[in-house]
């Protein structure tokens, strides 16, 4: 098959799209001929040596597929040949099949096409575990989204509002923020030229935000516990801003708040697994109603990968990159 190799650490130019062995699945695995796969920035870090696939892990980046399954290995229950999926993946996305457990397997859900289900496993599982399974979101309480036009922040925004929520959240650009404002943010703040503490507190009427989902890390920590109300629950996702920072616990006992740090790609398998069955259980109706819905910024051919990359790095996008193996390079 041909699969995205990375031929070094480096910029995009070390994709390079190469022959590879097919993958064969093994017990309790099936094997997916991929329709599309996710781009997501921890493929970047990858790309740059700062995020290895964990053991086990196929060497390509892409950590979310859609695809037919192609067959199925031993004790495999629920699928067969032909079923039309997305998936979860610790790697290899990028590549024109891919191996997977069946447990990290969702059915497409209904009126989503197979090419656009590969923008939603990756996104669906972190934001429902972290804001729902884990930070509690309760309708009429507030969720602060950062990054707000990502992939992440644009189902995040969608799902905060489908629970009951009111929902905030920061970009960066008049057409991002406005982007925001039209999949449901009641607030849009730009964090190049407004105080997002500020905003929300004034949004609240000094209360401040329930749930915050962040993915800067270290240069939001010290703002993030300002902008918490009391009993907020501020869960960190990414580090893009930075990995250490001091942390004032006396600001976190007054407001009897909590911190929490999660990752999803080095979960144990049986933990993946209940994310996937909780995220087709809760998220996938909402999905079907039409109430959350896959936010494309562009398709692209596996052999563009390199300027996939280029264009999340650029930062210009709204919603996810996705790469389709079956496109043609211009």
């Amino acid at each position: 098959m041909r699969a995205i190799t990375v031929t070094g650490p480096g910029g995009p130019d070390v994709l390079v799209l190469a022959e590879v062995p097919d993958p064969v699945p093994g017990p309790g695995e099936v094997l997916i001929d991929v329709a599309a796969s996710g781009v997501n920035h921890a493929d970047l870090l990858q790309r740059q040596g700062r995020y290895p696939p964990p053991p086990g892990a196929p060497p390509y980046p892409g950590l979310e597929c859609s695809g037919r399954i192609a067959a199925a290995g031993d004790g495999v229950t629920g699928w067969r040949a032909g079923d039309e999926v997305c998936a979860l993946l610790a790697g290899g996305g990028y590549a024109e099949r891919v191996a997977v457990p069946a447990a990290q397997v969702l059915p497409l859900p209904d009126g989503v096409s197979l090419r656009d289900a590969a923008a939603l496993p990756e996104a669906a599982c972190t934001v429902w575990s972290n804001v729902v399974s884990l930070a509690g979101l309760r309708p009429g309480e507030t969720l602060l989204v950062h990054g707000g036009a990502s992939g992440i922040g644009t189902l995040a925004i969608q799902l905060g509002r489908a629970l009951g929520a009111r929902v905030a959240c920061t970009a960066g650009s008049q057409a991002k923020l406005d982007r925001c404002r039209q999949l449901g943010a009641d607030l849009a703040v730009s964090y190049r030229d407004q105080d997002f503490v500020a905003a929300v507190g004034e949004f609240t009427g000094g209360r401040g935000a329930d749930v915050i989902l962040d993915i800067i890390g270290a240069a939001y920590l010290g703002r993030n516990i300002a902008a918490l109300a009391p009993d907020g629950r501020l869960v960190v996702i990414g580090l893009q801003g930075g990995a250490r920072a001091e942390i004032d616990l006396g600001a976190l006992l007054r407001k009897r708040a909590s911190v929490h740090a999660t990752s999803l790609r080095a979960r144990p398998a049986g933990q993946k697994a209940r994310i996937v069955e909780d995220v087709r259980e809760g998220l996938w109706p909402l999905i079907g109603a039409g109430r959350v819905r896959p936010v494309i910024e562009a398709v692209l051919p596996l052999a563009a990968a390199a300027d996939a990359h280029r264009l999340l790095e650029a930062g210009a996008h709204v919603g996810k990159v996705l790469l389709a193996p079956d496109l043609v390079p211009r």
